[in-house]
């Protein structure tokens, strides 16, 4: 199955029994912990047109929107978008409010989540994925899992909330075998063994600079994370995993919808623009399935713990 069709995406209404809407909050949930794609042909919160207009006109001209344009929620922060005040400011509110109903949303949806989960970055992405020339680290149509090099996890679970704005192309993804099989294979290859009851290792680089620059501690990286960072330039770097494993063929519809745990569904996107994205971090603890969640996959297979 390429992925689970979501039918009732009337909420709240759609659920007023409360007893069930548990019951199906948790199979969802524990469809996503089990590499499962959710998938809304329109998006299940409000979206509305002029704003969805808004972003899809902005394109892409001198430095007034980057690569992606970034919302960081917790301090009410817009990155990498530059043009006039006025029209500045209006892409701050459109992704302020995207930020607040994707999570009234999921809070909803995924209610064993509600009020556990770390609210992350959101993001648009106005640039085409196909042909773009990048590094081989940061390409995105080669199949990877998520790590995040500046946010550690420590074992959480990383998901994420896309919908396709072009108004009339797919957005064309490419998975493989899930993070279990993977792992199986290539995660000796790849060094779990020297990171494996290693300690915490401090963000370097950039990172640290900017932690030192504002007096603040630098976040500490668990063996897990520093894993899953060297997991994620592994499989960008393996041709021959990239050239020759089974692929499976995602076309995403024009205003549509999904979620997925991207640490656990390798992914690659080979084409589309005109994608806004809402990222959340689920702790271990408040995951309904904790077996699958890579971190214990991984112990499983070094047999230690890899994070505190």
């Amino acid at each position: 199955m390429c992925w689970i069709t979501v039918e009732d995406i009337a909420f709240p209404n759609g659920w007023r029994n409360p007893v069930e809407a548990a019951a199906r909050g948790r199979w969802y949930c524990e469809q996503l912990e089990r590499s499962q794609i959710l998938f809304f042909s329109q998006p299940p919160f409000d979206l509305p047109g002029q704003d969805a207009e808004f972003l899809v006109a902005q394109r892409q001209a001198d430095s007034r929107i980057h690569k992606n344009v970034s919302y960081r929620p917790q301090g009410d922060v817009l990155r990498g978008f530059s043009d006039g005040q006025e029209t500045r400011a209006r892409m701050h509110e459109v992704m302020r409010r995207y930020s607040a109903q994707v999570t009234q949303f999921v809070s909803k949806f995924l209610s064993p989540y509600s009020g556990r989960v770390a609210l992350d970055f959101a993001s648009y992405r106005p640039l085409e994925e196909a042909g773009r020339k990048l590094p081989l680290h940061k390409r995105n149509d080669l199949l990877h899992v998520d790590a995040f090099p500046s946010r550690p996890t420590r074992g959480g679970r990383i998901l994420r909330v896309f919908t396709n704005l072009h108004p009339n192309q797919p957005r064309i993804w490419l998975t493989t075998d899930r993070f279990p099989a993977l792992a199986q294979r290539f995660a000796s290859d790849a060094g779990l063994g020297k990171f494996a009851g290693g300690s915490g290792a401090p963000l370097g680089g950039l990172w640290a600079g900017i932690a030192r620059a504002l007096h603040l501690r630098p976040a500490e990286r668990s063996p897990y994370d520093s894993f899953m960072l060297r997991f994620h330039d592994y499989l960008k770097e393996n041709s021959d995993f990239q050239a020759n494993c089974s692929k499976t063929r995602l076309e995403f519809p024009p205003q549509s919808t999904w979620l997925v745990f991207t640490d656990s569904v390798p992914h690659a996107a080979l084409s589309g623009r005109f994608a806004l994205e809402q990222t959340f971090i689920v702790p271990l603890a408040a995951t309904v399935s904790p077996q699958e969640a890579p971190i214990r996959v991984l112990e499983r297979l070094c047999g230690c713990p890899l994070a505190a």
